[in-house]
């Protein structure tokens, strides 16, 4: 017995239309699609809004260009002054007593001062604006130590003010000042040894 092809066709037909369909009959109401705009927060009496009139500062034209390793893009006549610090859970003298021990060895930079009222230390930091290379797996197995920025070109001793402040209840913040390559040389240095994010 043959079957007809309206037999064939129909159920094949009826499939497609539920298959193109999405399956909408399927699909639940949400309440994100009925939302409603509401109107806008109110900032209540005696409290102010943020000044913005500092949120963007156009540099000097020309003033972006990056340095040759592309790490510190000077403006004006900042002379790649920078300032970076990281947190540490621990409360003001401890992690001051911390940060100097971990200046101690001498191999970050010479201590030249320090404040113990401002929790303060001064620095003199050799490093250098000049790429350095950073050597790979196997030739830091083979060949030893990677270079140092103190053996990099146009390495010098820059001057770096490192202080410690309370950073909340329960946390304090180590922050470096001074020139871009040696600030990047302590507070990745002392982030790596004490922990800190």
């Amino acid at each position: 017995m043959k079957k007809s092809p309206l037999v064939v066709a129909l159920p094949v037909l009826a499939l497609s239309a539920l298959l193109l369909s999405g399956c909408g009959m399927f699909r639940s109401q949400k309440a994100w699609e009925t939302a409603k705009q509401e109107s806008p927060l109110e900032i209540p009496p005696g409290l102010d809004t943020p000044s913005t009139n500092a949120a963007l500062v156009i540099p000097e034209a020309g003033a972006n260009n990056p340095t040759s390793n592309g790490a510190t893009a000077r403006v004006g006549n900042s002379n790649g002054q920078i300032a970076d610090g990281f947190v540490l859970n621990d409360n003001l003298d401890n992690t001051y007593r911390r940060v100097g021990q971990a200046l101690e060895n001498g191999d970050i930079g010479q201590v030249v001062g320090h404040d113990d009222d401002t929790h303060s230390y001064t620095l003199s930091v050799v490093a250098s604006d000049e790429p350095t290379q950073k050597k790979g797996f196997f030739s830091s197995m083979f060949n030893g130590k990677s270079k140092q920025s103190a053996d990099a070109p146009g390495a010098k001793p820059r001057q770096v003010l490192l202080t410690v402040s309370t950073s909340g209840e329960k946390a304090s913040e180590v922050r470096a000042q001074g020139d871009a390559a040696a600030v990047a040389k302590v507070i990745d240095t002392l982030k790596g040894r004490m922990g800190g994010g």
